[in-house]
């Protein structure tokens, strides 16, 4: 079973990649699918879970039923006893995300002893997305438009960018050139030109740890991850939220496959308590009370003594939550209708 996990993890964006393995014979194996090592299972759990209870118990669950028992009650403890070791080939901007969870063990790829990466993360025309109008740290989908100065035109008979007046690029076909195209052809440009830089720098005999600062942040890093399973579930159930950035929800996908073939149990549990659980608040409890009991006239005046008026999050999130059990949204006219 060791030798099946130990080939999970596959490359996501470009050259990156969520290895767990014993041994990669390249130095960068961006394309090599292997896991660096794990101690435990499910089995691990169980056997650590069940030391607590010595003599005080004559019964004794089945080990998916007491899995389940742990995850149900927040018995985190037996989880870490667990432990998996990833290598992690990833952007350096995406691998922020990864390495604020502080409660991995992290040793990185030095770029003050060795070179830096020579392999950035190029983002497709169809990749780009525009900022969110709703959550400030987001992105949304939608189309791309031409600002302000920018035009594309045919100029002595060859297609070209202008911008304020000025060629900036010359196009292949004017009625089919994109902002987004225009977009990524312009990154490629900056990170040839920090590459060349860099390399330059490193030429005149500049020093590494010098050199490093005009890289690129989609510039690829990697190093080896070290993390119980407690603390990994954490980081999976944040990290595959549909909140969270798209480009580590991929990583995250990588891992969430990692941990259903490992911890088959575990991963049942955890999908089912806490990864598409829905939890109440005392306030949404509260309201959902008045509801279930006809009272939709008092239920909206509780509400609304939250301060859950239209623009209210925590009034938006409740109501999502109703949606997702099937519930009605209280502020839903035909509903309040219905009620009376």
């Amino acid at each position: 079973m060791k030798s099946d996990i130990l080939l999970w993890g596959r490359p996501r964006l470009s050259h990156g990649t969520t290895n767990v393995a014993a041994a990669c014979n390249s130095r960068f194996p961006s394309h090599n699918n292997c896991v660096i090592d794990y101690m435990g299972d499910d089995a691990a759990v169980v056997q650590a879970a069940r030391i607590s209870y010595g003599d005080g118990t004559k019964q004794v669950s089945d080990d998916e039923h007491l899995i389940r028992y742990l995850m149900r009650h927040r018995h985190t403890t037996p989880s870490e006893m667990a432990q998996i070791k990833l290598h992690i080939r990833i952007p350096m901007d995406d691998h922020r995300q990864v390495i604020r969870h502080r409660t991995a063990s992290v040793n990185e790829y030095s770029t003050r002893y060795s070179d830096v990466i020579k392999k950035t993360r190029r983002t497709r025309p169809k990749q780009w997305r525009l900022q969110s109008q709703s959550n400030k740290q987001g992105s949304q989908e939608g189309d791309i438009v031409w600002p302000e100065g920018y035009e594309v035109k045919q100029v002595d008979g060859h297609g070209v960018l202008l911008h304020k007046g000025r060629r900036i690029m010359v196009v292949e076909d004017v009625a089919t050139f994109t902002p987004a195209q225009y977009l990524t052809r312009r990154q490629a440009t900056v990170h040839l030109s920090n590459s060349d830089f860099y390399n330059a720098l490193r030429e005149f005999g500049i020093a590494r740890e010098q050199a490093r600062q005009n890289i690129c942040i989609s510039t690829y890093t990697e190093y080896y991850w070290c993390i119980d399973v407690h603390n990994w579930l954490h980081f999976l159930k944040l990290r595959l939220d549909e909140h969270a950035q798209w480009e580590i929800r991929q990583y995250a996908g990588v891992m969430a496959e990692i941990a259903m073939n490992w911890l088959p149990k575990t991963w049942a549990a955890f999908d089912d308590y806490v990864l598409n659980a829905v939890t109440f608040s005392l306030r949404d409890q509260t309201v959902l009370r008045h509801m279930l009991n006809g009272r939709v006239d008092l239920a909206l005046e509780v509400a609304k003594s939250y301060g859950w008026g239209k623009t209210s999050r925590e009034r938006k999130e409740f109501v999502k939550k109703l949606a997702t059990i099937g519930g009605p949204n209280p502020w839903s006219r035909r509903w309040a209708y219905d009620q009376k």
